[in-house]
């Protein structure tokens, strides 16, 4: 993660007007040395708990993360000013929202305009910073490039890639794209073309936004290069209305050009076997499992909030407590 920018951080965060929500309740934290927190709605299936008390058990560290299940921001924040907070991880609907009453931003946190980890940090004078990233990218980045070899990931440079979905996790997916795995054009495939128009200027506003192509039409998927990778991001629904069935035919048909790539489905709850996963499988592509995404981007907050590297964690045992998590939850 690349350092963050302390310059201007001195300067007053925003003052959020009181919110009468009720806060959820939480359990006691007396035995606990150091404790984080998943804030957002709905968040009860989430597994990070589960994989941040792995990774504190491997340390030998007396600390855990809470759900802390709320739409209140306020309810949240009041939680940052506790004496044993160390980090929170952040989700929708407080990924933006939450943006204005940060201290700081990191490179990553700003250029996306989301942040899904919160951290703290001190300034040059010792004022505590209330500061944001976005590990999404660095887990989007890294579930590609440890799923393919060194060769495959020096194909896809300079290659059109295709992102599937106009959500928040497309703008880190474009990111992850653009910035880390070097491609060129990226073809933006959703129902709602206004959602990609916002996603487009954003990246655009951010300075990542060159050679962004919102893909409409079945016509135009036929004549465009084949991508080399793939992320999708959208709900494993089946195509109802006619811009849904449009939107998977232009899908098939990227998917069933002559090269192949990697493709990274990022749904993976309730079950990994999407029908984009189908097509991936069918039309020959390698296809990354989304639950790949989730780890690193969990294993990029530790990293954060103990100033571990990576390599002091434990990877193969967080991917083997959540696999078996969600292989149980299948049965």
């Amino acid at each position: 993660m690349a350092k963050p920018n302390i310059a201007s951080a001195e300067s007053s965060r925003t003052e959020l007007a009181p919110n009468t929500s009720p806060a959820p309740s939480i359990p006691s934290t007396a035995h606990l040395e150091r404790v984080s927190y998943l804030f957002g709605y709905p968040i009860s299936h989430s597994l990070s708990p589960l994989l941040h008390a792995t990774i504190y058990s491997h340390l030998s560290l007396n600390y855990a993360q809470y759900l802390y299940e709320t739409r209140s921001l306020e309810a949240c924040l009041s939680l940052t000013r506790t004496p044993k907070f160390f980090g929170a991880s952040v989700t929708m609907p407080h990924k933006v929202a939450i943006i204005p009453y940060l201290d700081m931003l990191t490179p990553e946190g700003e250029a996306i305009g989301a942040i899904n980890t919160i951290f703290l940090r001190n300034s040059p004078s010792g004022k505590r910073l209330l500061c944001g990233t976005n590990t999404d990218c660095i887990g989007i980045r890294e579930a590609i490039l440890r799923n393919i070899s060194k060769e495959e990931a020096q194909e896809m440079k300079g290659k059109p890639a295709m992102v599937i979905g106009g959500g928040g996790t497309s703008r880190a997916a474009v990111y992850a794209l653009k910035t880390f795995l070097e491609c060129s054009d990226i073809y933006l495939v959703n129902r709602d073309r206004s959602e990609v128009e916002q996603v487009i200027r954003e990246c655009e506003s951010k300075g990542f936004g060159s050679n962004l192509r919102y893909v409409s039409s079945v016509e135009e998927a036929e004549n465009l290069p084949a991508a080399r990778v793939v992320v999708s991001a959208i709900p494993d629904f089946p195509p109802r209305s006619e811009d849904e069935i449009k939107t998977r035919k232009i899908i098939s048909i990227m998917l069933g050009k002559a090269e192949k790539g990697a493709v990274l489905e990022m749904c993976y709850h309730p079950s990994p076997d999407t029908a984009i996963s189908k097509l991936a499988i069918e039309n020959g592509w390698k296809l990354i499992g989304g639950v790949e995404a989730m780890i690193w981007q969990g294993l990029e907050q530790d990293k954060v909030w103990l100033r571990r590297r990576v390599s002091q964690l434990p990877v193969e045992k967080v991917r083997e407590v959540i696999n078996t998590k969600l292989a149980k939850s299948r049965l």
